[in-house]
C-alpha cells in the first residue's frame, strides 16, 4: 500500500496536531517550573485522556470484544510500558530543552526494529537498516557530542544532561518495545478501545503510585495551574483528534508527519521559555525528523 496525497485540509490537521503534542511538551515544563511534578503531570494528563477517548469509544458504539487471556496479559503490559515512557519524558522535559528531549525520544523507530528483531525475529527492512545511522548521526549533532572533544564547559554542560538525555532514552526504547509488541500481539484489538484502556491504565497507576507515597505536588502558582491545565488539553485533544479526525480525512497513511513534532518544540520553547539551540544542532534535529519521516512515509 501506498501512501496517497494530502488535501491541504489533512497537511494543515497533520501540523496543528504536532504543533499540539509539541505545545503539551512546553506547557509541561512550565507545569514543572512552577511546583507539578512527574507523577502528577502524568496522573492528571492520562486520566483526563482516558475518560475523553473512553466517551467517544461509548459515543461511536465501537466494539468492545472480548480479550483472551493473551489480550489481556500484553495490554497490561503495554499500559505498564507506556506508564514508564510517559514518566520518562516528562522527566526529560524536566532537565533538557525541549526539542531536545524529544529528539532522543525520537530514536524511538531503532529500539521497535530491534525489538522485533530479537522478540520476534523480524528482520529489519532496507529502508530501516538505512534510517539508523542517519538518526544517530542527527541525534550526535542535536546534543551537541562533538562538545566532549571541546573546551572545559562544554563538556561540564554535556554532562549535566546527562540525566535528562537518559531520561529520554529510557522514553524512546520504551516506546519502541511498545509498538513491536502492538503490532505482533494486540494489532487486532480496536485501536480506540485499546487507547482508552492504557490511558485509563496510566493513569491510575499514576494516582495510586502518587498517593502512596504522598508525591501529589501541585502548582505553587498561577502559571503552574495554567501549564497542568495546558498539558492535559493539548495532549488531549491532540491524542483524540489522532483517532477520529484522521480516519475522516484519509491521512492515516501520512500520520509520520506527525514526527515534525520535535522541530515544532524548539520553535515553540525558543519562542515561550527562551530556550536556544545552536544552528548545528538544529541542523541535526532536522536530519533526525527528516530520517523518522523518510521511514514511516515510505512506500509499502
Amino acid at each position: 500500500m501506498t501512501s496517497s496525497a494530502l488535501s491541504p485540509k489533512a497537511f494543515l490537521s497533520l501540523l496543528l496536531i504536532a504543533c499540539m503534542f509539541a505545545s503539551n511538551h512546553v506547557a509541561a515544563r512550565i507545569a514543572f517550573d512552577h511546583g507539578v511534578n512527574v507523577v502528577t503531570a502524568v496522573a492528571v494528563r492520562s486520566l483526563g485522556t482516558a475518560l475523553v477517548v473512553a466517551l467517544l469509544v461509548w459515543g461511536q458504539r465501537a466494539p468492545v470484544a472480548r480479550w483472551s487471556t493473551r489480550h489481556k496479559g500484553f495490554m497490561l503490559l503495554i499500559g505498564l510500558l507506556i506508564g514508564v515512557q510517559s514518566a520518562c519524558l516528562y522527566a526529560a522535559v524536566a532537565r533538557l530543552p525541549v526539542g531536545l528531549a524529544l529528539l532522543v525520544f525520537n530514536s524511538y523507530p531503532i529500539w521497535a526494529t530491534l525489538a522485533a528483531r530479537i522478540l520476534y525475529g523480524r528482520k529489519p527492512e532496507r529502508a530501516a537498516l538505512i534510517a539508523m545511522p542517519v538518526i544517530l548521526i542527527g541525534l550526535a549533532l542535536a546534543l551537541n557530542v562533538v562538545g566532549l572533544f571541546g573546551s572545559q564547559e562544554a563538556r561540564a554542560t554535556w554532562a549535566s544532561s546527562g540525566p535528562g538525555i537518559g531520561f529520554a532514552l529510557g522514553a524512546g526504547v520504551t516506546f519502541g518495545l511498545v509498538l513491536a509488541l502492538t503490532q505482533h500481539e494486540v494489532a487486532d484489538l480496536d485501536g480506540r478501545v485499546r487507547s482508552a484502556f492504557t490511558m485509563g491504565l496510566v493513569g491510575v497507576l499514576a494516582a495510586v503510585v502518587a498517593t502512596a507515597t504522598g508525591a501529589w505536588h501541585w502548582p505553587a502558582a498561577a502559571a503552574g495551574w495554567g501549564g497542568l491545565a495546558a498539558l492535559t488539553v493539548l495532549y488531549g485533544t491532540a491524542f483524540t483528534a489522532v483517532f477520529t479526525l484522521l480516519p475522516k480525512l484519509g491521512a492515516v497513511s501520512n500520520s509520520p508527519i506527525l514526527n515534525i513534532e520535535p522541530v515544532a518544540a524548539l520553535l515553540l520553547a525558543w519562542a515561550v521559555l527562551g530556550q536556544v539551540v545552536s544552528p548545528l544542532q538544529f541542523a541535526g534535529a532536522l536530519i533526525v525528523v527528516g530520517a523518522v519521516m523518510a521511514l514511516g512515509l515510505r512506500k509499502k
